[in-house]
């Protein structure tokens, strides 16, 4: 099969956490002939997914090589601390970090939060994954703060989560590889940045079937009648007013 056989399509990979669903609607809906591929992605992995060509672009968690890659940031999460239904921090409704002094704090190793220092006791290991580390806290081993969609992600009805103030965000940015930047990218970007189908920015898009574009009708003249002048009215009348040949008027006295 050659490369103009090949049905067109935009493959978009997604870290765990990011919710594309709305951006994939309105794309399907716009783009009905150009599929739309998903594929979530580690975290740690999505750098090295997009630089291999494994998509187009992808919704990844901040910080973003900005020497390699292009990013538009789209939102920055609340963090918060997981924690189990009845622990005594459910009792407020916003933890402080000095509230989880005597806690031990899990921290998996794809944790996505840039610490300077975590809050409370470090456990004896790290657990490989934020999965891990939620069934961890179910077991009552210790609490794991994570931003607000991992929390939703992992949810289970003997856990529960609050905010926690001072703590590291966790940021989401549209990104590709820095010159590699396609049609269906450019697409892409005006959907998460809620331009309308018809927007003048980004690329254009073609005119529906059987309809002209503004340009074209606005480009196209009628052709003058032969015999008529272009500003001529349909009276039969010439430009003074007058019918032609009837010019009557009263006759000068001679001196």
């Amino acid at each position: 099969m050659t490369g103009s056989d090949e049905t067109p399509s935009f493959r978009l990979a997604y870290v765990p956490g990011v919710m594309p669903d709305k951006w994939v609607r309105i794309w399907n809906e716009r783009q009905p002939d150009v599929p739309l591929i998903l594929t979530q992605v580690p975290a740690g992995e999505a750098a090295g997914r997009l630089l291999g060509g494994d998509a187009d672009a992808g919704l990844v968690r901040t910080p973003v090589d900005r020497t390699v890659f292009s990013a538009i940031p789209l939102y920055t999460e609340q963090t918060v601390v997981v924690v189990p239904k009845d622990h005594l921090v459910t009792a407020v409704d916003e933890v402080a970090p000095e509230d989880l002094a005597d806690e031990i704090v899990l921290h998996p190793l794809d944790d996505v939060l840039d610490w300077e220092t975590l809050p409370g006791r470090p456990a004896l290991e790290r657990p490989a994954t934020t999965a891990d580390a939620v069934e961890l806290v179910a077991a009552g081993i210790g609490v794991l703060v994570v931003p607000l969609s991992l929390a939703r992600l992992h949810h289970r009805k003997d856990l529960t989560h609050r905010p926690l103030k001072g703590a590291p965000e966790s940021s989401v940015a549209l990104s590709w590889p820095e010159d590699e930047k396609t049609d269906q990218v450019e697409d892409f970007i005006g959907i998460v940045r809620g331009r309308t189908v018809n927007s003048t920015r980004g690329r254009q898009q073609p005119p529906a079937r059987g309809q002209s574009t503004d340009a074209a009708r606005s480009g196209t003249r009628r052709k003058p009648v032969p015999g008529k002048s272009a500003g001529a009215k349909r009276t039969g009348k010439s430009g003074t007013g007058a019918p032609k040949g009837n010019r009557r008027g009263k006759p000068r006295r001679r001196s």
